[in-house]
């Protein structure tokens, strides 16, 4: 896993002035939830750069991006 990537269970949480918890950004941007991008579906695709990529998950809960 690189160094970049936290599961979301050791995340560090930042709190904002109001009070309310959210989830910290990484260095090189913030971090998305794969619930909040597949939105209960198995798969999806993905157009980058003119090329399409599949994301889909797999039985043991891991993630495959496929071009």
């Amino acid at each position: 896993m690189p160094d970049c990537v936290m599961p979301a269970s050791q995340e560090p949480v930042r709190s904002t002035p109001t009070g309310v918890q959210t989830p910290a950004t990484a260095p090189h941007g913030p971090v998305l939830q794969s619930n909040d991008l597949l939105q209960g579906r198995h798969a999806i695709v993905i157009e980058h750069n003119g090329s399409v990529y599949r994301l889909q998950t797999t039985r043991q809960g891991k993630l495959i991006l496929t071009k």
